[in-house]
């Protein structure tokens, strides 16, 4: 497995676009594909998807691979992801 942690700039384009920008973690397998994610909102607002929960009205599971090429300078340690999803 794979972590990650990376800040959007963007606002979302939905309804939810108040919530302000976010930080994205993201566990994936070796290939890249998502496993699980955390979307942590300027607003406090926090979405967790994994295999059991894979979608809701705000969101869902990446379902396609990172670039891990891309992704390397975000790469985090297994242990920030843990603290992160267990946190919330």
């Amino acid at each position: 497995m794979k972590y990650f942690k990376r800040k959007w700039e963007e606002i979302r384009s939905d309804e939810f676009g108040a919530w302000g920008t976010s930080w994205w973690y993201l566990e994936t397998s070796d290939s890249g594909l998502p496993t699980r994610q955390i979307e942590v909102y300027e607003n406090g607002k926090v979405l967790k998807y994994d295999q059991v929960r894979h979608a809701d009205k705000f969101g869902s599971l990446a379902d396609q691979p990172l670039n891990l090429t891309e992704f390397s300078k975000f790469e985090i340690h297994s242990e920030e992801f843990e603290m992160a999803w267990n946190a919330r």
